[in-house]
């Protein structure tokens, strides 16, 4: 029995089908991140709008309700990552949101309390640069590895 040779092509090949798995997983991450970021907006403008919080207090409790529900997702269908702990995964989780939760609430106060965009459009602007630029990469890389493969 002859073993082929690793050529090229095949590496190429395994390339694309890794390069379309990661956009595949990108888009279903943003997918979930629209959904939990209209239950976050949702959540910050009662609290604003109908309550009369502050709104980098809107952020913070929007913020938390749609981690919870994220990790539900990521855990179950983005990353399908239920093989491991779920509690280790949420110990991990955890530390991103937090961080997460400090750029949300700190884009917030510069957008909104100190340059003064109107608090839905500095949420927005925050929660997509924070989607792409850290949860992504965190929740991929830090809460929801893939194994090697072997």
């Amino acid at each position: 029995m002859s073993v082929a040779p690793a050529t090229a092509e095949h590496g190429s090949l395994a390339f694309a089908r890794g390069l379309a798995r990661g956009l595949s997983t990108f888009v279903r991450h943003q997918t979930g991140a629209i959904f939990v970021t209209a239950l976050d907006f949702a959540t910050m403008s009662v609290l604003v709008q109908a309550l009369g919080t502050s709104a980098v207090v809107g952020t913070i409790v929007g913020a938390a309700l749609g981690g919870v529900t994220n990790f539900v997702l990521a855990r179950k269908w983005i990353f399908a990552a239920t093989e491991a702990s779920a509690g280790h995964q949420a110990l991990r989780y955890a530390v991103v949101s937090g961080a997460s939760l400090v750029w949300n609430a700190g884009g917030e106060y510069v957008l909104h309390d100190r340059l003064g965009l109107q608090f839905q459009l500095a949420r927005a602007i925050i929660a997509a640069l924070v989607s792409v630029a850290w949860n992504f990469p965190m929740h991929r890389l830090f809460v929801f590895p893939r194994k090697p493969s072997a």
